[in-house]
């Protein structure tokens, strides 16, 4: 028998524990022995659960059990988290986690750490939830170099604006629809403004590129200044408002990494992905593009990729699963000021003044003063140049990339 435990009875510990309970038969089967849940830490009173004993709120007798091997960390955040972690990994334990912001953060510390002790610190839970897109990386698709990563990584803003989209609702009301409907939490910060789906490019910028991106480094926007205007204007153009996290690799080996709303066009298949789903395609010089889709959160969702990483360290205790990335060192992230982009840009002011400062592409017809412009490529510095000037003789109301 293989003994586990698990760090944390919220949302994603609790359906940890629940996918080893409900699929037990199968976990045997695949390991070849039955695996015991023997500890869960949590400094809450559970004692009325059915598995109430196994509860402790003492990280030390995880800790020290020697018939741990394998701990899941689902705690969030990056302080008991991270300390717990790292002294996991030092006695000798594998951690399988969904904690983005740690993986983001310190994955390159805990990665060197987990070699140093011969074990594994796996976290295919922290990108997709319950789309499997870590391993693929690693394995299906090792043969190729990443040219580019993009994807809607965030099921919270998602869901927002398909209901903006579909249903004409305001930013506002959408988030207190996810809100009421458990998508979305009471500070919802991090999804709305991108930071959740910041963590997520970086991981996978960390993967793809072999260097560390680090969050507090990569350009950050989210949805919050997007309004129904700028959907319906999207609609004109063909085209749908997402969140996009996006790394591009450059012929110099450096990589642009960002976060920011987008206007797609409808015949993207990242434009058919809506409500909290996610969708991440990556284009590798070998593959060409590959999608990957599906229930980007969720409690079971993401649980299942937690245990299958759990079950992986159980299978393969004697090798280590080789993941590691620089420290950062080799600064591959490149500033996104010669990054070209095609532009939308709604504009409050004479249509004169606008064709002349932008390389208009297209142009509608003003309402109310209002002129909505789709412009050719131009570089992000060149772009916040021209709205600089173009806020000097009226106001830029939004301005956004199009892919």
């Amino acid at each position: 028998m293989v003994k586990a435990a698990i760090m944390g009875h919220g949302t994603v510990g609790s359906g940890v524990y629940e996918v080893f309970e409900m699929n037990a038969e199968k976990i045997t089967r695949v390991l070849g022995v039955p695996v015991e849940v023997k500890y869960v830490l949590d400094l809450r009173d559970f004692s009325a659960l059915p598995y109430g004993n196994k509860f402790v709120t003492d990280f030390s007798v995880i800790e020290n059990d020697p018939e741990i091997s394998v701990v899941a960390e689902v705690m969030g955040g990056v302080g008991a988290a991270y300390e717990f972690t790292k002294r996991c990994l030092q006695a000798g334990k594998s951690v399988c986690t969904s904690n983005k912001e740690l993986v983001a953060t310190r994955g390159e510390e805990l990665l060197r750490i987990a070699q140093a002790h011969g074990v594994n610190y796996m976290f295919e839970a922290s990108v997709g939830g319950g789309i499997p897109i870590i391993r693929p990386m690693l394995q299906c698709l090792a043969a190729n170099e990443f040219d580019e990563i993009c994807g809607i990584l965030n099921g919270t803003t998602n869901y927002i604006l398909t209901q903006m989209i579909h249903n004409g609702v305001t930013f506002e009301d959408a988030l207190k629809q996810a809100q009421l409907n458990g998508y979305a939490e009471k500070d919802p910060t991090a999804d709305i403004e991108g930071h959740d789906a910041c963590r997520k490019i970086c991981i996978l910028s960390d993967l793809a590129f072999g260097d560390k991106f680090d969050p507090d480094a990569v350009s950050c926007e989210g949805i919050t200044k997007i309004t129904l205007e700028d959907v319906a204007n999207a609609d004109k153009l063909g085209c749908v408002i997402k969140l996009l996290g996006r790394s591009v690799r450059c012929e110099d080996g450096t990589a642009y990494a960002y976060v920011a709303p987008h206007l797609i066009h409808k015949e993207s298949p990242l434009a058919a992905v809506e409500d909290v789903f996610n969708a991440i395609m990556i284009n590798g010089n070998a593959t060409g593009e590959v999608m990957f889709y599906g229930k980007g959160a969720g409690k079971l969702a993401t649980a299942s990729a937690v245990v299958a990483d759990m079950m992986d360290c159980m299978e393969h205790r004697d090798h280590r699963r080789r993941i590691m990335w620089g420290d950062g060192s080799r600064c591959l992230l490149r500033p996104l000021d010669t990054l070209q982009s095609a532009w939308y840009v709604r504009f409050k002011g004479s249509q004169k003044d606008m064709e002349a400062v932008l390389p208009v592409e297209s142009v509608t017809e003003p309402v109310d003063g209002v002129v909505v412009v789709k412009t050719s490529k131009l570089a992000t510095a060149d772009m916040q140049k021209k709205i600089q000037q173009l806020n000097a003789c009226g106001k830029v109301c939004a301005a956004m990339r199009m892919l």
